[in-house]
Parts: C-alpha cells; structure tokens; sequence
C-alpha cells in the first residue's frame, strides 16, 4: 500500500483531502494489480480510469484557482504538470485490454506511473502552494541567491553544500536576470548539469549524516530529495515547449523557494551530532 504521509500535506485542507483521496485511487489499483483470482479486470481497469480522469480534473480546478486566489507565482508551471498528468491518463483510457496478461501490464504501468507522478508533483511542487512570494518580491531583493545566515542548520557539512547549491542557483538567476537565456541554451544546460549533479552529491552525504545519526525524519527527507531531482531531470524536456527565458524564471524562482522550503522546514530539525562533526 502507498501511504499519504505528514510530508505530503500541504496544510490546506480542501487540496489534502483531495490528495488523500488521489492515493485512495492509486491503492485501489494496487489491490487490483495484486489480485490474481479476479480473473478479466477490464470494467474495473476502464472504471478506475474513468474516476481518475474524472476526479484529477476536479483537483486540479480547485487546486489552479486556489493558487490564482493567492497569486501563487508556481501556477502556470503547476498548469503544465497537470496538463501533462491528463494526458498520460488519457493515453491510458485508449490502450487495448481485452487480453488478461495486457491488462495486467497496463495495471502495472499504471500504478508505477501514479506512485511516481503522485510523490514526485506533490512533494516537489505542491507541497510549496502558498509559501512562495511573488516572483517579484524574490527578485527585488539586492541578491535572492544569497545564502542566509537564517538557512544554517548548524551542520558544518550541510551549511557549506546548502551554499553551494545557492551559489550555482545564483548563477542561472544572473542568466534569467540578463535577459540572455535564449541566446546562451548551452550556458543554461550546463547549470542545471553542475545544479543536478551537486543535488544528488549533497542529498547523498545528507541522507548519510541522517542514517548515522538514526534521524527518524530520514525516509520522508529523501523522498523530498528524490522529488526534487526528478524535478531537474525532466527541465530539459520541459524548456523545450516553453519560452526559455520565461522558463528559467519560473525554474529558477521555484528553485529557490524549494531550497528556502526546504531547509527552514525540514533540513533545520536534523539533529547537531557533534560527534560526527
């Protein structure tokens, strides 16, 4: 069974329970998927389908105009990933299934692709509704790449990985800043290159502080992580049907606010082992 868990509530009620109630679906289809006595599955496979069709479309209204009530500046990102989630269930709705084994296959398919797409959209984009500032309330500030001393969680480590993460950021912002990403498609890939593999560097050596420690935060602190990275896999993919410039802006102001989210809410509550220091 897939779990909705505390790192997955957003603190808005109306949109949680609609979550919990999107995990309820993906569950369904994994007793679906386990049950081998059902036999011929394909009204249950079409239903399913149906409701999740159905039911995201609804989520997704209500979650896009809470987000424009608030001014949420994730929003046109936020339309894409939904658009992109209705056409993937769509391209399901019209797979043939009379065969059992297909139906089966496709079951499998699916499930892999809610539990990824769920986690992955929730945890990476979802769960910042509401905490970012405008756009231009980051950008007026003299650097909003600068590393904080309110973002230091006391870990010698961590302080310096987490500043370098702000560091390369503050490199694609100077980018977006010149009005040149159009013009240096190269510069902007070699970034987002240098920011994703540093990411998985960093949460590594995190995610080891954490096992040595035996912090119990540790399995949700990595499904953040591995959200975030599947995040800056699918950039690449993404720029490529959007304006480059407009693009890197929106990127680079959810970049910032994931890392800001992220260490005054997650990051800070690892414990000082000072003997591991």
């Amino acid at each position: 069974m897939f779990q909705f868990t505390s790192d997955c509530l957003l603190g808005v009620e109306k949109i949680d329970e609609e979550h919990r109630h999107l995990f309820e679906l993906l569950n369904q289809g994994y007793d679906m998927l386990r049950n081998e006595y059902r036999g011929d599955k394909y009204s249950e496979i079409k239903n399913l389908l149906e409701e999740l069709e159905e039911y995201a479309d609804q989520h997704f209204s209500h979650e896009e105009e809470y987000m424009e009530k608030i001014r949420d500046p994730e929003l046109i990102l936020q339309r894409s990933q939904h658009l992109a989630f209705r056409q993937t269930i769509t391209e399901f709705l019209v797979h043939n299934i009379d065969d059992e084994d297909e139906q089966q296959q496709l079951l499998e398919k699916l499930i892999d692709f809610l539990a990824k797409w769920l986690y992955n959209h929730i945890i990476a984009s979802d769960i910042l509704i509401g905490k970012l500032p405008p756009l231009e309330e980051w950008m007026i500030r003299e650097n909003p790449c600068e590393f904080m001393e309110e973002y230091k969680t006391g870990i010698a480590m961590i302080d310096h990985e987490h500043e370098i993460l702000f560091e390369i950021v503050g490199r694609a912002n100077e980018l977006v800043c010149s009005g040149t990403v159009r013009e240096n498609p190269k510069e902007v890939l070699k970034i987002l290159d240098e920011l994703a593999d540093y990411s998985q560097t960093h949460f590594a050596d995190e995610e080891e502080y954490m096992k040595n420690i035996g912090y119990e935060g540790y399995n949700s602190q990595k499904r953040a992580h591995e959200a975030f990275l599947a995040r800056l896999d699918a950039v690449e993919g993404e720029m490529k049907d959007r304006n480059p410039q407009t693009y890197m802006q929106s990127l680079v102001e959810f970049l910032l606010g994931w890392l800001v989210n992220h260490i005054l809410q997650s990051d800070k509550k690892i414990p000082v082992d000072k003997n591991i220091l």
